[in-house]
């Protein structure tokens, strides 16, 4: 488990990807926090598109708002409160151009943003969102609280795939991050602690 113990503009966690373009791509994280303002969840950047694939979390208007190659979707009726667990799961296909979000395993409805796969080098950042290729970062959009079981695929899941993630069951970890073996690098003040979700 990360923790992002602190509002800051620099602590953060670079995961190591080595896929260069992606066809289609699928985001799994559980988080929890006690933010009552706008907050990054995922970014990964290219040169090209410094919102290549991000999960935000608007507030104002609480919403889920999945970015693909700088263009957003927004998705309200996420249960998304502070205090708690949260798995969100986002899904994109190039061919068909859709997204989805998946909040704590209660799909929204699928929908148009872009086609076209997202290449070149890319940068994934936990902890802050980046308005350039590995930068830009804004402490009023960083993530304070913790962050578990990432897992990156390059390739939409199903739904029964991503309601066993949710549900803890045995599920294929990603092919692109998988959270047993990331691949990772800390900036700043983050700890990393095995996480114990349930007493026993």
């Amino acid at each position: 488990m990360f923790t992002f113990p602190q509002q800051t503009n620099t602590a953060r966690v670079t995961l190591t990807t080595s896929t260069v373009s992606f066809n289609a791509a699928t985001v799994c994280h559980r988080s929890f926090t006690d933010l009552k303002r706008d907050h990054i969840l995922f970014s990964m950047a290219t040169q090209t598109n410094s919102n290549a694939f991000l999960i935000f979390w608007d507030s104002i208007n609480k919403e889920m708002e999945p970015h693909i190659k700088d263009l957003k979707k927004e998705y309200g009726g996420c249960d998304y409160k502070p205090g708690m667990w949260h798995s969100i799961c986002s899904t994109w296909d190039s061919v068909t151009g859709l997204v989805q979000v998946w909040c704590d395993g209660r799909p929204s409805s699928r929908m148009f943003i872009t086609s076209g796969p997202i290449s070149g080098s890319t940068i994934t950042i936990l902890g802050q969102e980046q308005d350039s290729h590995g930068g830009g970062f804004d402490l009023k959009q960083s993530f304070v609280g913790m962050m578990s079981d990432v897992h990156m695929w390059d390739y939409t899941l199903s739904a029964c795939e991503i309601q066993k993630y949710v549900d803890e069951l045995n599920f294929t970890p990603g092919n692109v991050l998988n959270w047993s073996a990331l691949d990772f690098q800390i900036t700043g003040r983050v700890l990393t602690e095995n996480k114990q979700m349930t007493c026993h």
